[in-house]
């Protein structure tokens, strides 16, 4: 320990990569009286007042191609996706309007789908008795609008947030479901407080900087503002700050403001999917890594990104794999 020490003094400070120095788990500074239920359940409550015009991440763009149709479901509606021959990103309902073929077993031909039952067909340009659904492929996640489920005002697009420049930037999506509603998952994510934790393998010396009180005013931002190291390789990591905001109710980004890869996000998005046959709900995760840095060894790491992505995540999914039992355990209290 104390030549790991004597480490950590002399290592440059200009590096990104920097020693962390442990203490045992249970040495940490307890955190549960700062993580106020107030606090969580109002910053919840005011992303959920947001609007989203009815848009729903259902998918990475990279799920959807032009070779054969996918099938989804979005709160209990089932959908189809697919691209035409340009690439184009296209959703219309899930079942054959004749008699109920799952129209993600159609052919694509001409840009439109045939099902295969009695060769109906379908597309862009509607068909009879179906008709396509607005949809979005923002380089990243593919969108859909639900209007009879949203009940909002409909929005021309999602709501986005800011991404690093595609010419320079890695990503990579990890979707996960878990037995919970969309206001779980974002709960958890509103908590900063229990990330290293619960999460020691991924964080260390974690601080909330800031948080927004359960009541607001125009002297405070709506974001929660920590000091976090991220673990990168056993006892080193990236300390860097990062701020987490709700642009609409069901994300939240994480975005680094100070440090290596200042700029890079994490978008968080929850989308309901339905109660199954055992009359519980779930829930889709499906979180986008978007990493960035000017340094030049992160273009390199781009050449090399379709061995990075795997890495990326199977990273997020660890982390999910606890997150979603925090958010399961959160249904399961307010529904037993």
């Amino acid at each position: 320990m104390r030549a790991w020490h004597a480490l950590d003094r002399h290592w440059p400070r200009r590096w990104p990569l920097q020693p962390v120095l442990e203490s045992g788990w249970t040495d940490q500074e307890p955190t549960y009286r700062d993580a106020e239920p107030a606090i969580i359940d109002a910053a919840l409550k005011r992303a959920e007042a947001r609007p989203s015009g009815n848009w729903y991440v259902f998918a990475p763009s990279g799920h959807v191609s032009a070779e054969r149709p996918r099938g989804f479901r979005v709160a209990g509606t089932e959908l189809v996706a697919w691209r035409d021959s340009q690439g184009t990103l296209h959703v219309g309902p899930g079942s054959c309007p004749h008699l109920g073929a799952p129209l993600s077993e159609a052919a694509v031909d001409c840009d439109a789908l045939v099902c295969r039952w009695h060769g109906l067909r379908v597309g862009p340009g509607a068909g009879r008795g179906w008709k396509p659904l607005p949809c979005h492929d923002d380089g990243v996640l593919a969108w859909v609008r639900l209007d009879p489920v949203g009940g909002e005002e409909p929005l021309a697009g999602p709501v986005l947030a800011e991404r690093p420049p595609e010419s320079t930037r890695i990503a990579a999506v990890t979707s996960v479901v878990g037995v919970c509603e969309p206001s779980d998952i974002i709960a958890n994510r509103l908590d900063p407080w229990h990330g290293s934790w619960f999460h020691p393998y991924s964080f260390a010396r974690l601080k909330v900087l800031s948080a927004p009180p359960p009541v607001l005013d125009d002297q405070v931002e709506d974001r929660f503002l920590v000091e976090v190291t991220f673990r990168v390789a056993g006892r080193f990591g990236v300390p860097v700050r990062a701020e987490f905001t709700c642009p609409e109710p069901r994300t939240v980004v994480m975005r680094i403001v100070e440090g290596e890869g200042t700029g890079s996000v994490v978008e968080t998005h929850a989308t309901p999917l339905g109660r199954a046959a055992d009359g519980r709900f779930r829930s889709a995760v499906i979180e986008a890594v978007v990493a960035d840095s000017p340094r030049p060894g992160f273009a390199v790491a781009r050449r090399a990104a379709s061995a990075l992505r795997p890495l990326m995540r199977r990273t997020a999914k660890r982390l999910w794999r606890d997150d979603l039992a925090y958010a399961e355990r959160r249904y399961a209290l307010r529904n037993r």
